[in-house]
């Protein structure tokens, strides 16, 4: 298969690259370093990658700038970082490579168990992965060709380790788990799942 990977230099794309390099052609995608720099939160820097890359079996999104802080300080333009980065950032990946992505190909989104169990700091992630899941749920049922759609959403990672205390109480996901659950969307049968590693 070729899987295109955005956000590959990160912890999370890292990891996924060595999984899935090993058994498939992998284009590595990232704002710096990669194969193929792109910037999600441009449509023309969107279109580009898919320029470059040509047709695709599966699109893997690790990326998803948001903004971290607290409530009382946030303003509109913070806000948007979300919602410009995470949410539409993705959801353009899809819009735009729905013309590139082969019959019963894969998009495979990244959200977050923020979702549903949120935490202080996080009120922009929270509102920006609640949108990405509703996005999967609806796009499942109107992507043609047999090309599924999925969100996996982890809790906060183990290999992000500065990011601990801001998850009190919380059991990390493992790499493993992580990855599995990427294999999950991209391998199996599912659409418009959000899958919790």
């Amino acid at each position: 298969m070729k899987i295109i990977i955005v956000g590959a230099t990160g912890t999370m794309g890292k990891h996924l690259v060595s999984a899935f390099e090993r058994e498939h052609e992998v284009i590595k995608a990232a704002s710096s370093g990669g194969d193929i720099k792109v910037d999600i939160t441009s449509t023309e820097s969107i279109e580009n990658l898919y320029v470059q890359t040509g047709s695709f079996d599966a699109l893997i999104c690790t990326a998803g700038p948001s903004f971290v802080g607290p409530w009382q300080k946030m303003t509109d333009k913070e806000f948007r970082k979300g919602i410009e980065g995470k949410l539409m950032g993705q959801v353009n990946l899809v819009l735009i490579g729905q013309r590139y992505v082969k019959p019963k190909g894969s998009f495979t989104l990244i959200s977050g168990a923020l979702t549903t169990d949120p935490q202080i700091n996080f009120a922009n992630a929270s509102a920006a992965n609640g949108a990405i899941e509703a996005f999967v749920r609806a796009a499942a049922i109107e992507l043609a060709d047999g090309v599924r759609i999925n969100a996996v959403s982890p809790s906060v990672i183990e290999d992000s380790p500065q990011y601990f205390p801001y998850f009190p109480g919380e059991v990390p996901t493992t790499m493993k788990q992580l990855e599995y659950g990427f294999r999950k969307a991209v391998f199996g049968a599912n659409t418009g799942q959000v899958i919790k590693p």
